[in-house]
């Protein structure tokens, strides 16, 4: 099987959709579907059953998974140390996953250098999943941009930016009209909060509990545009970090929280086997950059 058709093959398993590997591989639908039909035929195998609206891999594609995924990486790595590395020609699409407050942070200044310095480039945002080991190894996801857990020895992690929680409201709410929060004000609001999984406590519920007080939550929600629309048309408040949300909040009120808070680091994370990979790292190098001048340091 020549190099082409193990990497479709690869792009195949990783995102378990013709259509997800075809834009993976920046190539037509029709496309990658003959190359689909030509791998079954070579393997005399169907690899892929429909199921939904995605494939489903029979046996002998699972099987195949690791040794495919490892054959291809090989491969790009041995063809990396002898090519001539030019960003201003490179044809890649990068996978990032982060959440609103990230991409709308970071996004616009990073698409603004890769226009200049990669016009080739593409960028995928993605912000649904868990963060994960097995996404960053198989290199379904590049990197993972966020408040990142420790994910293990196998996952690099690089700081970017510290960030603090401030509460967040319209300019009509109520506690508009006071230039300090206290902590009675705070916990009397109605709240919002941003939670994937759906958690209704968190860190700030802990610090008003150790002054004897407790907020009501009136809405969780999936995502910083989600709660901040909210905030907008009600007299919600929100608890959200500063610099992540900034560009989400343009016309909403803001004051400092009235206790301490864990403060959040945002950073990104890979997998090591990409550190040498000249067009990863020029990606990762312009999310340090951009974050560097974020921070104001």
């Amino acid at each position: 099987m020549d190099l082409n058709l193990l990497v479709a093959l690869d792009a195949l398993l990783a995102e378990g959709s013709v259509t997800g590997a075809a834009e993976r591989l920046q190539l037509s639908v029709p496309a990658m579907s003959r190359t689909l039909e030509r791998i079954r035929r070579m393997m005399g195998d169907p690899l892929f059953v429909r199921a939904g609206r995605g494939l489903v891999p029979t046996p002998r594609a699972e099987a195949l998974r690791e040794p495919v995924r490892a054959l291809v990486a090989q491969a790009r790595e041995l063809l990396a140390q002898d090519a001539v590395f030019d960003l201003k020609t490179l044809r890649r699409v990068f996978t990032i996953r982060a959440d609103d407050g990230a991409v709308s942070t970071l996004g616009p200044a990073l698409l603004d250098t890769l226009a200049k310095e990669a016009p080739r480039v593409t960028v995928r945002f993605i912000s649904q999943g868990k963060q994960d080991v097995l996404s960053l190894r198989e290199g379904a996801i590049d990197l993972d941009i966020g408040v990142i857990e420790d994910m293990g020895p196998e996952i690099v992690r690089q700081r970017l930016f510290p960030d603090r929680f401030v509460a967040v409201f319209r300019p009509a709410n109520p506690l508009a009209r006071h230039r300090k929060l206290t902590p009675e004000r705070f916990a009397r609001a109605r709240h919002a909060t941003v939670s994937r999984r759906g958690v209704l406590s968190g860190p700030v519920d802990i610090e008003l509990g150790k002054v004897g007080l407790a907020r009501h939550i009136s809405a969780v929600t999936h995502s910083f545009a989600e709660a901040l629309a909210i905030t907008r048309k009600s007299d919600l408040v929100a608890t959200v970090p500063d610099l992540l949300t900034l560009h989400l909040r343009d016309d909403l009120q803001m004051r400092a929280l009235p206790f301490d808070t864990p403060a959040v680091t945002i950073s990104q994370a890979w997998h090591p086997r990409f550190n040498e990979d000249p067009a990863h790292r020029a990606i990762r190098q312009m999310v340090h950059r951009i974050s560097l001048a974020i921070s104001g340091r």
